[in-house]
């Protein structure tokens, strides 16, 4: 008789690219949420929480850096037709159909902000996750800059809601109809053309490549420090020169900035009008008490430049971190956005003005703790042990004392038989009390107290003289023990 073959245990694994969220991480970021949520609440926004799955039709070209329409996402194929659904792979796509289907209902503009997780099916790589949670806000429905500058006031509202200090952080703003203009006055009008997306993608990289890099790459390319030859846009010196001060363009004020954008674009109709945007943007920031140490107009701001149609955003956090070596540098971006005059238009035939900025959730969260500014209490529940099966309902009732106080508590459900194991669990939970009650102490009316944390203190401090004059356990009677327990937590 053949052998049954045995069928393998499944991995203990999560799949690659995703991560499990414990007890602190979720905590924290629930902190850091809510803080943002009450300054978007204040700003007359709402909360959506649309599917998590859409339509491989309602999302449409998903990543805007991507060729292929269902590259970069979860998809499936429904069972009993030929519907194609997708995890969302941001909270915007969403919005776009959400807006479309119920905009006779909906106030206009309408104003929203959404929480979540998204999935994109991308290769992962070190702190590049396939599941990641984002944090947006938009306004649809209104082609008006005051909405964009909405949008940066309120985003410097938040993060200095969450801790991050005024001087620690600046919100950069652009229009990508300057750039446009620009580009139209260097010869390049037509978007769809080989040399225009090298000088983009060139354009994007300035952070990186610093302003000779980039120089390089508008000319005939560039050769990295490993040899591989990038190739170029061809532009001669004099378009070249009018890209590079695109770019280099920030004065020392903002008028400065704006007067040497206007001398770029000339009479360009669209480059004007796209400075005319960002001075009506300083100018109702300013208004509103938002000046130039908080929200700047800075052209090197140049993100996803074939996705928005007009003002762009960046917040980005300015103090100092160290490097894997050692090295300072800026912490840099944490938020990012802008005006994206297309997307519902898919779904009505008609042009709906929107525009919104992302929270990168992640990155905020690692600025913060980086900066101390958030802290989740990682202090367990008090751990009532169980001395006496037969008494459980007694230890419940304690449990349950401490929680009508406000006090996290748990009655110990493992097996009680060996009480070491109870006073494990608790330093595993990171409790900061133990409650003993034996057979004695009940008929007495009486509870033992066990301070963990003192406990704690004096094994890797004290002596043993010292010890003897700490009392990191004792005595009282069963109705002071909530005042006790808590006496202990305040310290």
């Amino acid at each position: 008789m053949a052998k049954v073959k045995k069928t393998p245990r499944p991995k203990a694994e999560t799949p690659k690219g995703f991560r499990d969220y414990f007890g602190a991480d979720v905590t924290e970021r629930k902190q850091m949420l809510d803080a943002i949520a009450k300054v978007y609440h204040a700003h007359g926004f709402d909360p959506l929480e649309s599917s998590a799955v859409e339509t491989v039709e309602a999302l449409g070209k998903f990543l805007p850096d991507v060729d292929r329409p269902n590259e970069g996402v979860f998809a499936w194929q429904e069972a009993d037709d030929d519907t194609w659904l997708a995890l969302r792979y941001d909270l915007t796509a969403p919005l776009a159909r959400v807006f479309a289907q119920h905009r006779n209902d909906l106030p206009t503009p309408y104003r929203r902000f959404a929480m979540g997780p998204v999935w994109r099916n991308e290769k992962p790589g070190p702190g590049r996750f396939r599941q990641f949670y984002q944090c947006d806000a938009d306004t649809v429905g209104t082609a008006s800059v005051a909405a964009d500058a909405e949008i940066c006031m309120m985003l410097a509202d938040a993060l200095e809601a969450v801790g991050i200090e005024r001087g620690d952080y600046v919100i950069r703003v652009n229009n990508r109809k300057v750039l446009n203009g620009v580009l139209e006055v260097a010869g390049l009008p037509d978007e769809a053309t080989k040399e225009r997306g090298i000088v983009l993608r060139a354009i994007d990289k300035l952070d990186r490549l610093g302003s000779d890099g980039v120089q390089a790459l508008l000319g005939e390319g560039r050769k990295d420090d490993s040899g591989d030859f990038t190739e170029g846009a061809g532009l001669d010196g004099s378009q070249a020169k009018t890209v590079m001060g695109f770019m280099e363009a920030t004065g020392s004020t903002v008028d400065e900035t704006l007067s040497n954008l206007s001398v770029l674009v000339g009479d360009n109709e669209t480059g004007s009008d796209g400075v005319n945007e960002l001075r009506q943007i300083a100018d109702y920031c300013a208004d509103a008490g938002y000046g130039p140490d908080r929200i700047v107009v800075d052209p090197s701001v140049v993100r996803g430049l074939g996705y928005y149609t007009g003002p762009v955003f960046e917040a980005e956090l300015t103090f100092e971190i160290k490097d894997e070596k050692g090295r300072p540098r800026q912490f840099g971006s944490v938020a990012g956005g802008g005006r994206y005059d297309d997307l519902v238009k898919r779904f009505t035939g008609q042009a709906v003005p929107a525009t919104g900025i992302s929270i990168g959730v992640d990155r905020l969260l690692a600025a913060l703790r980086m900066k101390g500014r958030i802290g989740a209490d990682t202090q367990g529940p008090v751990v009532v042990t169980v001395m006496d099966r037969d008494r459980m309902a007694d230890y419940q009732a304690m449990a349950a004392m401490l929680r009508a106080a406000g006090i996290r508590a748990e009655v110990y459900l493992g097996n009680p038989k060996n009480f070491g194991n109870q006073l494990k669990y608790a330093d595993k939970r990171q409790s900061p009390v133990a409650i003993i009650q034996g057979s004695d102490e009940a008929e007495r009316g009486v509870v033992q107290i066990k301070d963990l944390v003192l406990g704690a203190e004096i094994a890797e401090t004290a002596s043993v003289e010292e010890w003897k004059e700490q009392k990191q356990q004792f005595e009282c009677p069963l109705d002071e023990m909530v005042a006790k327990v808590q006496e202990i937590l305040d310290r």
